[in-house]
């Protein structure tokens, strides 16, 4: 389906009220430009090779690697691994489903190689890539007459044939998530990203005791009933990828596999988008498509100056890495297969259509009636994203909040 249809720290209870989720809520200003910094504390930020965390600007600072494409340098972040040690060793999630990637899709899988390492202060070896992104077009929003559906959609980034974010290095047997955010020595665009992502604010590539680093726009979401922030950095579906301004990877659609979620064989995970929610900047009730089409800058090209003012759909992620149950923590993919919902007509006039925050309680609404596939279709898969946490802004999620009574 096409969508086209050095900083002070401060204590994350100070920044999200326990009431409601509005954009006043988050701390975040929906009408200035750059907001005052406001760094989650080390024990809410989940993707541990993060830091400076910035809820109110909605950015991350993420190491990055150097690889290289036919003699052409590219740079890349680690975020997820599928062996466990390996990824302690990261400071990356650890993501066991990688496993299951290349079943009936090889190619979800892109095999690198190894060469040398990139410099004394850098023991990384550089990584050989097979496929990478083309960062040149330019990406494009444009509402339509209720906002969604919009009148025109464009991904910004287009990964080639080969391009996929997740690699295995010859004669291992381990998956990594290493999305590809900026090709070339520089100097970068980062204002219209036309040699970076589009969620890349700044880039560093100088080896010094911080290493190459690169601050990224986050995305803001839910889990188990508390508010996160998340990166969005490859999408199946070109719609999707303008809307979640990331790499548009069509291959990604194939891998294991559609309503997989937590079933043998399964790489993904479910994530829950809302199509018609309600709308409005400052509504503690918004969240979905509608919304953010409407209300969230999706025409601007993202900046260090702006990033405060852009929102997202508010979607909700299902299995967290932070979960209590080991069971559900490592059910947890960074490869999101992404329900989306439309609220009936008859949920919207009985006020059913508020904002939605745990996975369970969405499934339920689903078993009520209450929520259907585009159009009445049957509610399930429609397309995929690659989109890891990195941090969460008040609480840990460590459970659902209500039980799968229809266990869908």
């Amino acid at each position: 389906m096409h969508l086209s249809l050095s900083p002070r720290r401060i204590g994350a209870a100070a920044l999200v009220a326990a009431a409601g989720f509005g954009a006043a809520a988050w701390g975040i200003s929906s009408r200035s430009g750059t907001a005052q910094s406001q760094y989650l504390a080390a024990d809410h930020v989940v993707l541990k090779n993060a830091r400076n965390v910035d809820v109110r600007n909605q950015t991350a600072v993420l190491p990055i690697h150097k690889g290289s494409f036919n003699g052409k340098t590219v740079w890349y972040i680690l975020t997820d691994a599928s062996d466990f040690g390996i990824a302690r060793d990261l400071d990356v999630h650890y993501a066991p489903k990688l496993a299951n990637l290349p079943i009936g899709c090889p190619e979800c899988v892109q095999q690198v190689t190894l060469g040398k390492p990139s410099g004394k202060f850098n023991n990384d070896a550089v990584v050989n890539f097979a496929g990478i992104p083309d960062f040149a077009p330019t990406r494009i929003f444009t509402p339509g007459p209720g906002g969604f559906p919009p009148s025109k959609a464009q991904p910004g980034a287009v990964g080639d044939a080969k391009y996929s974010p997740y690699i295995r290095i010859a004669g291992s047997p381990v998956i990594y998530n290493a999305p590809i955010i900026a090709v070339g020595d520089g100097p970068f665009d980062v204002v219209h990203h036309t040699n970076t992502a589009e969620r890349v604010l700044a880039i560093d590539t100088k080896l010094d005791d911080d290493g190459p680093e690169a601050t990224l726009l986050l995305a803001r979401g839910f889990d188990s009933g508390q508010p996160i922030l998340y990166l969005s950095t490859e999408a199946s579906d070109p719609g999707a990828a303008a809307v979640e301004r990331a790499t548009y990877v069509p291959l990604l659609g194939h891998a294991a596999f559609a309503n997989g979620d937590d079933n043998l064989g399964s790489a993904r995970e479910r994530i829950f988008v809302f199509l018609n929610g309600q709308t409005g900047k400052d509504n503690p009730e918004a969240q979905g498509l509608q919304y953010v089409a409407k209300d969230g800058n999706l025409d601007r090209d993202a900046t260090l100056e702006n990033s405060a003012t852009l929102a997202t759909s508010l979607n909700v992620q299902g299995d967290f890495p932070s979960l209590d149950d080991p069971r559900h923590a490592n059910a947890y993919s960074p490869l999101w297969d992404v329900q989306l919902g439309e609220w009936t007509k008859a949920a919207i006039a009985e006020h059913k259509n508020v904002r939605q925050t745990d996975e369970n309680e969405i499934l339920n609404l689903v078993g009520r009636n209450a929520l259907t596939g585009p159009g009445g279709a049957a509610y399930g898969s429609v397309f995929v994203v690659n989109c890891p946490p990195v941090a969460f802004i008040n609480e840990r999620p460590t459970k659902d909040k209500a039980d799968n009574v229809f266990n869908r």
